[in-house]
């Protein structure tokens, strides 16, 4: 008798726990901005990701992180080029954001630098290259578009 108990519980722990991971997949989630200097004046970018174009320019850029054997990674993929295309063909005179893959097997000092534990992961990076939201999972089309969308404008940017 005890041992069934033991496995229901387990059982339903296992449950819980997938419906909290099934439930923050793929969603946007905002990221407190780093930190900055005495005065206000934030911190340079990381070697790392200004290697990858983060901060340079002034649209903001998606980072997502992949690798040839992972699945999902190729819907990410997709998802980006259809939110950024989606900017590009707006009209207006706002930056296009850019969208960079990094593969972590090629790259796997960026993956530990941000904290990767999972793939697919996406980093939303504002033009000033400060970290502004993560996805952890394939994320909504909808979802991504209106993360970049302030981000375009820099009056406009998160605060």
């Amino acid at each position: 008798m005890t041992g069934i108990i033991v496995l229901l519980v387990a059982l339903v722990a296992a449950l819980i726990v997938g419906a909290v991971l099934r439930s923050r997949s793929g969603a946007v989630r905002a990221v407190t901005p780093g930190a900055s200097r005495p005065g206000g004046d934030p911190l340079p970018i990381d070697p790392l990701l200004s290697a990858f174009g983060v901060g340079a320019g002034d649209a903001p850029m998606v980072l997502h992180l992949s690798a040839q054997w992972c699945g999902p990674c190729s819907a990410v993929r997709r998802v980006a080029e259809q939110v950024v295309d989606h900017f590009s063909t707006v009209g207006d005179d706002r930056p296009v954001p850019r969208d960079v893959e990094v593969d972590i097997d090629d790259n796997p000092a960026l993956a530990k630098k941000l904290g990767v534990l999972s793939l697919p992961t996406t980093f939303v990076f504002d033009a000033a290259g400060v970290e502004r939201f993560r996805v952890s999972g394939v994320p909504k089309v909808a979802d991504l578009t209106a993360a970049l969308a302030p981000l375009r404008c820099p009056e406009d940017s998160l605060s």
